[in-house]
């Protein structure tokens, strides 16, 4: 009696047990059945490519040196305008020891031949004022003579020159005095008086004494990546939001995009170039980082829904759920095979295949709802 009594109580155990897992199984295949509907609407869309960069002169010039020695004087400073032909630097020239013993040389052998001519001068003119010589004799002892002193002059400005770097009488026109060759900013001066420059030459870049630009003329230079670049046109208007400046975006037009990408981490990217429409409210200063949307398509008052609400089939064709009747848990669905059109990542444009009245189930309900899955 008592074996049946306990038979009879594990079946008792396992029909409840059962009862139990079939009723939650049921509720909850009850309540995965419930789905939230949206519609479409319509609306505008952009889709845009971002560039990354910064922005900075139309064109840096370095100012450079003719002549090598050191850095006597710096008369501008960074971030100072100045006008073409202004004094930049000054330079003092280290003598070439066998430059300055050459001309040291030439000197000495031009004083000679003017002792010398001098001598035949004098002689000259004695003998032509007895008469005893013609003037024509007279005259080359005096050519001699000029042709002698003004050889010694020449000898002793090319002394000054190797000594100074300076031509006598040519000072305005030295090149140990560094000018500006075009107007604009100072935006680098990379050496200090003292310093040993360099001059440039065909063997050597020279060394830079300052760089200089017009910052009145500036330009957006960023990358955009291989995915995009085939988007863009030159001539496309550019937003360019430059971070120092939050709260105002600058206008630029694409002028520039380069045949040629180069690989940064795995990803291959292309230079692009464009002129900055400048707002005298704002002080833009080279080298600022900035960010550049370019307009790559639009559409205006189209169809659009959320990308989220859009599924795929085996063959990749997209389709929506579309509510057919019934409501809650006795709602009845259909398929909807839609043609897209261009997406912005969040919505996309239906261009075929559904009516703005439809309303489409929600597939991700449960990701969206706070208190976890489940309708709410």
């Amino acid at each position: 009696m008592k074996k049946f009594l306990k038979i009879g109580g594990i079946i008792l155990f396992i029909g409840l047990v059962v009862g139990v897992i079939a009723y939650f199984g049921k509720k909850n295949s009850q309540e995965n059945q419930v789905y939230e509907v949206t519609e479409p609407f319509v609306g505008n869309i952009e889709v845009k490519a971002v560039a990354t960069g910064e922005v900075k002169p139309v064109e840096t010039i370095e100012i450079k040196p003719n002549i090598s020695g050191v850095i006597k004087s710096i008369n501008v400073s960074e971030g100072q305008f100045v006008e073409k032909g202004q004094l930049i630097a000054e330079i003092r020239v280290v003598p070439n020891v066998a430059n300055l013993n050459s001309a040291l040389q030439s000197i000495r052998a031009a004083e000679i031949q003017v002792n010398l001519q001098q001598k035949e001068f004098n002689r000259a003119q004695t003998l032509y004022n007895q008469g005893v010589i013609p003037k024509a004799d007279y005259d080359n002892a005096l050519a001699a003579y000029q042709n002698a002193q003004q050889t010694l002059r020449q000898a002793e400005a090319s002394y000054k020159v190797a000594q100074t770097g300076v031509a006598p009488g040519l000072e305005s026109y030295a090149t140990t005095r560094i000018t500006a060759t075009t107007s604009g900013v100072i935006l680098d001066i990379p050496v200090e008086i003292g310093n040993m420059v360099q001059e440039i030459n065909n063997f050597s870049t020279g060394t830079t004494i300052a760089t200089m630009a017009d910052i009145n003329k500036m330009i957006f230079a960023g990358k955009v990546d291989e995915a995009e670049v085939g988007k863009l046109k030159e001539g496309m208007k550019i937003n360019v939001s430059i971070g120092a400046i939050p709260d105002k975006v600058f206008t630029a037009i694409l002028d520039f995009i380069s045949p040629q990408g180069v690989a940064s981490n795995g990803v291959v990217q292309f230079e692009i170039k464009a002129p900055i429409q400048l707002d005298s409210k704002y002080f833009v200063r080279a080298g600022y980082s900035a960010n550049a949307e370019v307009v790559t398509s639009s559409a205006s008052n189209v169809l659009l829904i959320k990308t989220a609400h859009v599924r795929y089939d085996e063959n990749q064709k997209p389709y929506v759920d579309v509510l057919k009747s019934g409501s809650g848990s006795d709602a009845t669905y259909e398929k909807k095979y839609i043609t897209l059109g261009i997406t912005d990542g969040v919505n996309v444009q239906v261009k075929s295949g559904l009516q703005k009245t439809d309303k489409i189930k929600i597939w991700n309900t449960d990701l969206e709802k706070p208190n976890g899955p489940g309708p709410h």
